[in-house]
């Protein structure tokens, strides 16, 4: 049976007065699975639903198959539906399968050789046959209960009511049901939230064998590179939303050069413009005769000097029109990548800098016999001026503990020394801003203090859009909001700079940025508490693990 693709054609999707989607046509084919990637209100969760049919375009079309899943739904069933109910419903199209087979099966042995309804009989069970292969339903009550163990779901009983359930348990669920349905099309809003490491590698492995078409919407760059035959990047570019072929570090490679050939391009565009309006200004002054005539000359010199003048007219036309057409289309500046601010430009040019080589010697943070009951057991941690520290670790192992002891924000028995007058920036995973009204851009320079914000102003640091900088803090998403509070602490580097999970809620491009920011050389100290297994498995320095 052939699976049918889903295509858009010329979505339109107005909100807010904003245009989220704008024109975009892309094809999902069967046996392809496609990720979509980019910042925040890039338009990622809109094209999903739209292409889902729970939300309906503003403009354009969208074929879509009749069997499609979409995960960010809300499970369709009340508070009171057991969990095995849940599973019957995802598991009854799998049994519908078998049972017209033995139906269609039977039908047929009982018909003699050269009877008419033989060919349809036989076409319908072969479709049937290829509808139940696709879905895999010989295998689907196994596959339902090893999805539920993979998922951290075997201990959950069947007779627990939805109600009952977690958040994230209700969303584990939702994700196996869709799973065991395997469903012609599925569509899935950022899936890995909220699951470990193996539960993520079953994901991965259950989608890779799904035979139709998957779209899916993640900031995960370990999944998507996992799963993911194409992306389709949604985050402003020259000339729009542009596809890759291939997984992650096909995107990456792809990416840098594609990079390149836009920084190219507006460098050629701003010389010729700085050309031509030089040409425009000063060319007529420079080309014109300067000298009056001479006695032999007085005769042909006004003809002479008009024709000069007609020459100068129209190369100065000829320059303007060239000029006016460029600004027109001349492509926008690439964003700047996301960098710490050097260390003198964070001083300002008054205030001499201490640097790296200038800090006296042993470590910034020595901890000893560290404890704090019921959450973080240590025996010692030095943390040196140039530390590059990763901590790893399950859910309530002690990761975000440990940095709150080495900020100084909680108290703990044992040892703890710190050098004296250390600066340590913390990055919480909850960012709140005490005065949710105030705009991103005063909150900056409330924080920072007006000089340094002139010095190093907020939108030049490429975390936040411009028509965000002016937005009240409470109105920002909370993407937005932990990348203002990252903006603060890349602004002015400390000495021990702490990130409590940072690429939370960033795009996968800022998320490497971000990346190779912390590996260069300075601001200081980094101590990084990640799951993130992307940056895990290319993480350069020290790393250590916490066990339960």
């Amino acid at each position: 049976m052939t699976q049918p693709a889903l295509i858009a054609h010329d979505l339109v999707r107005v909100l807010g007065g904003r245009r989220i989607l704008d024109g975009l046509s892309m094809t999902a084919a069967p046996g392809r699975r496609l990720g979509l990637i980019g910042e925040n209100g890039c338009g990622k969760s809109t094209l999903l639903r739209v292409l889902a049919g729970v939300d309906e375009p503003d403009a354009g079309s969208v074929d879509r198959p009749a069997d499609l899943g979409y995960l960010h739904q809300e499970i369709p069933f009340d508070a009171a539906t057991t969990v095995a109910a849940v599973l019957d419903d995802a598991l009854r199209e799998a049994r519908a399968d078998l049972a017209e087979l033995d139906r269609l099966g039977a039908d047929l042995a009982e018909l003699p050789d050269g009877d008419p309804r033989l060919p349809g009989l036989l076409a319908a069970y072969g479709a049937r046959l290829e509808q139940a292969q696709d879905r895999e339903a010989w295998d689907a009550d196994r596959r339902a209960a090893l999805l539920l163990d993979g998922l951290g779901l075997a201990a959950v009983g069947p007779q627990r009511t939805l109600g009952s359930l977690s958040g994230g348990q209700r969303g584990r669920l939702a994700l196996a049901a869709l799973l065991v349905r395997r469903p012609a099309a599925v569509l899935l809003d950022e899936p890995t939230n909220h699951l470990d490491d193996g539960a993520a590698a079953l994901l991965e492995e259950q989608l890779r064998s799904l035979p139709g078409t998957v779209v899916v919407a993640s900031h995960d760059r370990a999944f998507i590179d996992a799963v993911c035959t194409d992306l389709l990047d949604l985050d402003p570019a020259a000339d729009g939303p542009v596809r890759f072929g291939g997984g992650y570090r096909a995107y990456l490679d792809a990416k840098r050069a594609r990079r390149l050939r836009w920084e190219r391009r507006f460098t050629d565009e701003q010389r010729e413009l700085a050309e031509l309006r030089r040409s425009v200004e000063v060319t007529a002054h420079r080309v014109a005769p300067d000298r009056g005539p001479t006695d032999n000359e007085k005769m042909g010199y006004g003809h002479r000097a008009g024709r000069v003048q007609q020459q100068i007219s129209r190369r100065v036309r000829d320059a303007a029109g060239r000029l006016a057409d460029l600004e027109r289309r001349q492509v926008a500046e690439p964003p700047a990548p996301l960098r710490f601010v050097p260390d003198a430009l964070a001083a300002g040019p008054d205030t001499l800098a201490t640097g790296p080589e200038q800090e006296a010697p042993g470590p910034l943070v020595t901890l000893h016999r560290l404890r704090v009951p019921g959450r973080l057991a240590l025996d010692a941690l030095d943390v040196a001026a140039d530390e590059r520290l990763l901590i790893t670790g399950g859910n309530g192992t002690g990761k975000s503990t440990l940095l709150a002891v080495l900020a100084g924000r909680l108290d703990a028995t044992g040892r703890v020394h710190r050098r004296p007058d250390l600066t340590v920036g913390l990055l919480t995973q909850d960012t709140a801003f005490e005065r949710p009204d105030r705009t991103a851009r005063d909150t900056y320079e409330l924080a920072l203090g007006p000089d340094h914000a002139e010095r190093v102003p907020l939108a030049s640091l490429g975390l936040l859009a411009a028509a965000d900088l002016d937005r009240p803090v409470g109105s920002l998403s909370v993407g937005q909001r932990r990348r203002l509070a990252l903006a603060l602490l890349v602004a002015r580097p400390s000495q021990l700079l702490l990130l409590d999970e940072p690429t939370n809620h960033l795009s996968p491009v800022l998320c490497d940025e971000l990346e190779e920011a912390m590996g260069a050389k300075g601001p200081g100290a980094i101590v990084v508490a990640a799951h993130d297994r992307w940056l895990r498995r290319r993480w350069q320095g020290r790393e250590i693990s916490l066990n339960p």
